[in-house]
């Protein structure tokens, strides 16, 4: 099955190039650095590294406290990180700078990791959340490079679809030393399509020990007294198509109830930034951008964050933040780092992707979810009116992060990397 699987990836190759090119007629970015999808370099690495992979802006900051511990415990264990998007490659290049190696993931073809593989001689894969590539996992095995998949997660939908194709799924999951689950749901769904029980462990969401440096809350304080002063900030972080133009609507109806009110936008992918700053002109709104460094007069309505980097920054300025992907069917994007940070949080329905974290926070009274735009516009004004309720809703997200923690640690413990040093 997996040769069949191979055949076919071969096949699509120049179609995917073709979406990398179509791509980067937005962001530029996603034509930079082909070579090293295919396993060719233009320089030579750092061998017997311990190598992880974090597809894209998310998981880079999930696994950031984890290289911390590491490189506390080991600062001379050479590592690696590989990402697949150009927001994620920026964002490990901006926190982990050049204390450590990092490239884009290689595309799953035997060749390509071949190549891969004799360029970095990993001494360890770990690999998050849910990045099943049955040639990499192959060749690890092969290769004897212990393999972890670590903060790991699968919904019901995803079982299904895995449990079509058992002769591929299986083998490639036996192939790993260990799966680090975030739930027992997640640990069974694992064991379900084929993983071995007994490598299968049940170890938290490690997105639970996001990490608040105080600079970020004395900065996000500045921010808001230089940007917003006396404004009523509304953040709609990490929005997708789609919802920028609900929020929009929203905006229109709540401000007749919050005359200081103004909009904050963070859309997800950067290529966007600009069609959204078209949406809010054509709305038609007063609409200032982050890069500008203009000024934020009293009859602009919406600020435009089109920077990377800073969402954390802006939480920490924001009277109530909705996070996006949840309005649209994305599954949803983290509520943890504004739970950490001190905001009330907002979210949709949507949230496959964060079933758990959503669960927590919303029966513990941590967070608001809304069905719909109307049930938004009256949350939103709700909380603009009972500060009591925002402050109330703070706190009891901070115990929800708190009582969570740990996960970092545990993962830590389990890769025994002092087996390898």
């Amino acid at each position: 099955m997996r040769r069949f699987y191979s055949f076919l990836f071969y096949c699509i190759t120049p179609f995917i190039l073709l979406r990398l090119w179509w791509r980067s007629l937005k962001n530029p970015a996603y034509k930079a650095r082909w070579s090293e999808r295919f396993g060719f370099y233009k320089q030579p690495y750092i061998q017997h590294v311990i190598w992880f992979h974090a597809v894209s802006v998310g998981e880079s900051e999930a696994l950031f406290p984890l290289i911390a511990l590491i490189k506390q415990q080991h600062p001379t264990l050479p590592l690696l990180v590989t990402t697949t998007t150009p927001t994620g490659s920026a964002r490990v290049r901006t926190v982990l700078g050049d204390s450590v190696e990092h490239v884009y993931l290689p595309y799953d073809l035997p060749d390509v990791i071949g190549r891969f593989l004799r360029a970095f001689k990993p001494k360890m894969a770990v690999i998050l959340e849910t990045e099943i590539w049955p040639n990499i996992y192959q060749a690890c095995l092969a290769n004897n490079i212990p393999l972890y998949l670590v903060n790991a997660c699968l919904s019901e939908k995803s079982v299904r679809g895995y449990q079509k194709i058992p002769s591929l799924i299986i083998p490639t999951l036996q192939a790993v030393t260990c799966i680090a689950t975030q739930t027992n749901s997640d640990k069974s769904n694992f064991i379900k399509i084929g993983a071995v029980a007994n490598t299968v462990k049940n170890v938290g969401n490690i997105k639970f020990d996001v990490a608040v440096e105080d600079t970020v809350l004395s900065q996000g304080n500045k921010l808001k007294k230089h940007l917003f002063e006396n404004r009523f900030v509304f953040l709609a972080a990490s929005t997708h198509e789609g919802e920028e133009a609900l929020l929009l609507t929203c905006y229109k109806t709540i401000k007749k109830s919050i005359p200081n009110l103004i909009l904050a936008i963070a859309p997800r992918h950067p290529e966007r930034f600009h069609r959204v700053e078209m949406l809010v002109k054509n709305a038609p709104l007063q609409v200032i951008k982050r890069t500008s460094q203009a000024c934020c007069h009293d009859n602009v309505d919406v600020f435009l964050i089109d920077t990377l980097g800073e969402l954390k920054l802006f939480y920490a300025s924001a009277d109530v933040a909705f996070v996006g992907g949840s309005f649209v069917a994305v599954g949803g994007h983290n509520l943890l780092e504004p739970a950490a940070v001190g905001v009330p949080i907002l979210v949709g329905t949507d949230v496959n992707n964060i079933t758990f974290i959503v669960d927590e926070l919303v029966s513990a009274q941590a967070a608001i979810q809304c069905e719909t735009v109307a049930q938004l516009d009256a949350k939103i004004i709700e909380l603009y009116e009972q500060p009591q309720l925002r402050h109330q809703l703070i706190t009891n997200a901070k115990h929800v992060v708190a009582k969570n923690q740990g996960a970092t640690q545990r993962i830590y413990h389990l890769l025994n990397l002092q087996s390898v040093t």
